[in-house]
């Protein structure tokens, strides 16, 4: 019962605190999710980008 309070008083009680804490949670989120699928994502298609194959067709000329 003292840790339901103790969230309750530091994260409910006023309203700015609560929605700063949601808003936080959402971001930290969004940011953990967006690195994970990127992570995953590359993985899932290694040797088919472009970064993967550039070399293939791009010269140090052409570049200039």
């Amino acid at each position: 019962m003292a840790a339901i309070s103790l969230i309750y008083n530091t994260f409910m009680r006023r309203n700015a605190v609560f929605v700063g804490t949601i808003f936080a949670g959402a971001f930290a989120f969004e940011m953990g999710f967006d690195t994970y699928i990127d992570k995953y994502f590359d993985s899932r298609n290694a040797g088919k980008q472009w970064k993967d194959i550039k070399y293939k067709y791009v010269t140090k000329e052409d570049e200039e």
